[in-house]
Order: structure tokens, then C-alpha cells, then sequence
């Protein structure tokens, strides 16, 4: 015998959602890349954190309202996808205006990361501590310099590699936690569609203990 449907059907389990998963890292990588790579003061500073706190946000709160407004789920969660494109176009914006390079989809160091499921922001400094040493060894030994000059200029490009790649692996991150929302995003409309919301479901409900009364 089939069980009777729940009127209000188990809901805000987020937490376990590999979108959230996901974005939650995007976020936190997002804080340490902008407090290291952009003023503080900035407003580009506040808006990429914001919109990556509005990914994380939406997602949890689009499955906690879940259980009485499936609409409202589907909506917060369009919110968080749009949240980290409007993040994913920062980034972008980032390498593009200080002329560094952009790494295509095929890259194997975003490949890298992705295989490795780092799970916290320090997994993923570790990534890019591994990208950047390889960096460097293509380059071989360089020659003595004793110029402070020199010593300024070889910091200064330490610095722009770490930025390069720090933003091409939050990029990577973006990139798959947009592709969870995308599907997710279709299933909700399809359940949506097919089941309907609160509404139609009181009313199935309501059928059911009428015909069991």
C-alpha cells in the first residue's frame, strides 16, 4: 500500500546539495581573493562578495521554502545561478583589464582541480601553490639580481601569478557549481510542472483522507 502523501514533505536538507557544496567554496574563495587582489574599499571588493554570498544564501533559502512553495524554491534558486554568473563575469573582467590570461574549459590545471574535490578554501591555496610552483620551473634557475628594482618586479609578477591563477581555479569552481544549478534548476521545473505546487498538493492530500474517511 502506498504511503499518503505529506502535505508538507521533507524540505531544507541544502547542506547535502552538491550545488550548495559547491557554491559555499566558491564563496569562501572569493573572500580571501578579494581581500588579497582588490582594495577593500572598493565596491567591486563588496560586490563579488556579496554576489557570492547571494549563490550560498539562495540556494539554502530556495530549499527551506520548498516545503510549502515549490515556485519560491524554483525562483531562489534562479537568484543563486544568477548571483554566480554575475560572479563568474567579475572574475572574467579581473584577468581581462590586468592582461592576464583567461584558461579555456579544456585547461588541465582547472581539470586538475575539479578531479581533486578540494573542500575547503585551504585545499584549494594548496592547488594553486602546486600550479605555481610549475609554474616557475618552466622557467628554470634565473640569474643573481641585486637590484632592489628587480627584487620589486619579481614580487610584483609573483603576485600576478598567484592572481592569474587563483582566479582561473574560482572560475573552474564557478563553472561547476552553474552547471549543479542548471540541472537542478530543470528538475524543479519539470517536478513543478508535472506535481504542481502547495496548492495542488492540499488538495491531493485532502482527496486522499476524504476517500480513506
Amino acid at each position: 500500500m502506498n504511503e499518503p502523501e505529506q502535505l508538507i514533505p521533507l524540505h531544507g536538507g541544502y547542506r547535502k546539495l552538491k550545488s550548495f557544496q559547491v557554491a559555499q567554496l566558491a564563496y569562501d574563495v572569493t573572500v580571501r581573493f578579494c581581500d588579497r587582489y582588490i582594495e577593500r574599499r572598493s565596491r567591486t571588493h563588496d560586490q563579488m562578495v556579496q554576489a557570492a554570498r547571494s549563490g550560498v544564501q539562495n540556494i539554502a533559502e530556495g530549499s527551506q521554502a520548498s516545503g510549502t512553495s515549490k515556485k519560491t524554491e524554483l525562483k531562489l534558486t534562479n537568484v543563486a545561478r544568477a548571483s554566480l554568473e554575475e560572479l563568474r563575469l567579475d572574475y572574467e573582467d579581473y584577468l581581462r583589464q590586468r592582461g592576464l590570461a583567461q584558461w579555456p574549459r579544456e585547461d588541465a590545471r582547472r581539470a586538475e582541480l575539479i578531479a581533486a574535490r578540494p573542500a575547503t578554501a585551504d585545499d584549494v591555496a594548496a592547488w594553486a601553490r602546486t600550479v605555481h610552483d610549475g609554474h616557475d620551473g618552466r622557467h628554470g634557475p634565473g640569474g643573481q639580481c641585486g637590484s632592489k628594482q628587480k627584487s620589486r618586479e619579481s614580487i610584483q609578477s609573483t603576485k600576478s601569478t598567484y592572481a592569474e591563477i587563483s582566479a582561473n581555479g574560482a572560475l573552474a569552481l564557478l563553472a561547476v557549481a552553474c552547471s549543479l544549478l542548471d540541472r537542478q534548476i530543470a528538475t524543479l521545473e519539470k517536478n513543478f510542472v508535472e506535481e504542481g505546487g502547495f496548492t495542488e498538493r492540499l488538495y491531493r492530500v485532502r482527496s486522499q483522507r476524504r476517500n480513506r474517511g
